[in-house]
């Protein structure tokens, strides 16, 4: 008898979660259109889709941040919360469901160790904050769930507050929160973004540990790559539907492309016939605190990736040259002029544009419009005989970039907070095309977006070096790195130890050369 004519056991234990017919509305859009979905007990799930699909409003949903207008969430085969369809954040925690936001919603004041074992006592407190924490047992069960993730657990540590960490520890600090909490389902809000592969890998163990001993997992990515290594069902969305669940491993990449953004979407290489013009970057043994004597050149027209560990030193060379943070040694010629780059002021003044890593902290006003984000570099530009800014001439600008960036919304009037997480990023980008750059930094340029806005990312980077702009890409994404440069240069212990045309690598070339020791320098 096969499985599917097998008849039903009657003593059959009910899922974990369920969630039946929920809908969800913001003003006339319907952001869920009567989504089920049943979460099994000691699996892995893909929540996967475009971005603006559904995908965030689903797990606020879950996770009690936001309640459905319309539907059912049952918890054990019971229905939760005051009201269908709105389990609230407490009844959530005390369901064993954590989520780790895209934006790690950790505490910036708080050390460490409040960050990750909060919960707990939250939750024990039915979510009132005046009472006194104990710190003993907040601190050892901090210990214990940074020691699952491989992070430090010694005092200092601990003592430390969050805001001081490098974004890829902040994230491994947010996934400890969620395992200290004792986790039923726990949902990871594109848990490896800032991640290098090593941490990744050290990730995956951690879910494989906790698949295994009867906790659910739901991911909300974009990594196809990764959905494969770790297998499970992958949930597919797209326009506010569950459109697909298919079982990750039987399926291709592109089958997953298809059914997330209903096209054919190619993997081919983007960068073809490069048009490179005359020297633009040279720098000379440049120094500051986190790397030592980097030396490389940029050609108008030429895209240069950068790759390397978190403490290779690549983030702190890209605010270098942005002039965030100066370097102290060294000499860098734009054009073939000695720049000084100590201020960022300096850097725009030079032509110099800087997309930075995490768009919502570092780069984006969430809560001002899409115009004001876009035209704040050139503010002085738009200012009438009088001095005022001229409204007709800042609106025209950044309807123009909107249009040139195929940035979807209605009016350039919205708040930058409305838009999915690709087209918030490409209103950043927009922003510093404003000043017309001679040459264009892009940090993590499609970190947190969907394979549909990572093409049209794509497309325009090319379009940039096609009308002569020098472009440098600093990304962990190896195959973003391998479809858009023109060379690749991987960092380690702050030097550049390799530097080579990209036909002369591969992925596991570069990973090669990330972890070696023995890798000779630009070879």
């Amino acid at each position: 008898m096969s499985v599917a004519s097998a008849p039903p056991v009657a003593d059959a234990a009910p899922p974990l979660l369920e969630i039946r017919g929920v809908r969800k509305s913001f003003g006339g859009v319907h952001a869920l259109k009567a989504v089920d979905l049943v979460i099994e007990a000691g699996r892995v799930y893909h929540l996967m889709g475009e971005n603006g699909c559904g995908k965030s409003t689903l797990i606020k949903i879950i996770s009690g941040a936001q309640a459905a207008d319309e539907g059912q969430i049952l918890v054990d085969g019971q229905p939760t919360g005051e009201r269908a369809g709105d389990i609230g954040p407490i009844g959530a925690l005390r369901a064993g469901i954590e989520t780790v936001y895209q934006d790690l919603s950790l505490l910036p004041n708080l050390s460490v160790a409040e960050n990750v074992a909060f919960t707990g006592q939250l939750v024990a407190a039915n979510g009132h904050l005046a009472r006194r924490l104990d710190i003993g047992a907040l601190r050892e069960t901090a210990r214990a769930a940074l020691a699952k993730v491989q992070l430090p657990t010694d005092r200092d540590f601990l003592s430390r507050r969050t805001d001081t960490l490098p974004l890829a520890i902040r994230q491994l600090v947010a996934i400890a929160r969620a395992i200290a909490a004792d986790a039923r389902l726990v949902i990871m809000d594109e848990p490896t973004t800032a991640l290098t592969r090593q941490e990744v890998d050290n990730l995956l163990r951690v879910v494989e540990r906790l698949r295994a001993g009867g906790v659910a997992v739901l991911f909300v990515t974009h990594k196809l790559e990764e959905c494969k290594a770790i297998g499970g069902r992958a949930i597919i969305m797209r326009d506010g539907r569950k459109v697909a669940e298919l079982d990750v491993a039987t399926h291709s990449k592109a089958e997953f492309t298809h059914w997330m953004t209903g096209r054919e979407i190619s993997e081919a290489r983007y960068r073809a016939e490069p048009k490179l013009g005359e020297m633009l970057l040279d720098v000379e043994a440049l120094g500051a605190e986190a790397f030592r004597d980097v030396s490389f050149s940029l050609r108008r027209g030429e895209i240069l990736g950068f790759t390397g560990l978190t403490d290779s030193g690549r983030n702190e060379l890209a605010l270098a040259l942005a002039g965030v943070r100066p370097a102290d040694s060294g000499r860098i010629r734009l054009g073939g002029e000695v720049v000084e780059l100590r201020t960022p002021a300096e850097a725009i003044e030079a032509g110099i544009g800087y997309v930075p890593e995490d768009r919502l902290t570092e780069g984006l006003f969430l809560e001002k419009s899409i115009e004001d984000n876009i035209t704040l570099p050139v503010l002085d530009r738009l200012r009438g005989a009088l001095g005022i800014i001229s409204g007709r001439r800042a609106r025209k600008l950044a309807e123009a970039t909107v249009a040139d960036l195929q940035i979807a919304t209605p009016h350039v009037g919205l708040p930058v907070q409305s838009l999915s997480g690709g087209n918030q990023q490409r209103v950043l980008i927009g922003r510093w095309l404003t000043i017309e750059p001679r040459l264009l930094i892009l940090h993590g340029p499609t970190v947190g977006v969907d394979v549909g806005s990572k093409d049209t990312i794509f497309r325009i980077i090319q379009t940039l070096a096609d009308r002569g702009m020098a472009v440098i890409i600093i990304s962990d994404d190896l195959p973003e790195l391998l479809q858009n440069c023109d060379r690749i240069a991987v960092m380690r212990q702050g030097a550049i130890v390799a530097e080579r045309p990209v036909d002369a690598w591969t992925e596991d070339t570069i990973y090669r050369s990330l972890a070696s020791a023995e890798e000779g320098i630009r070879p």
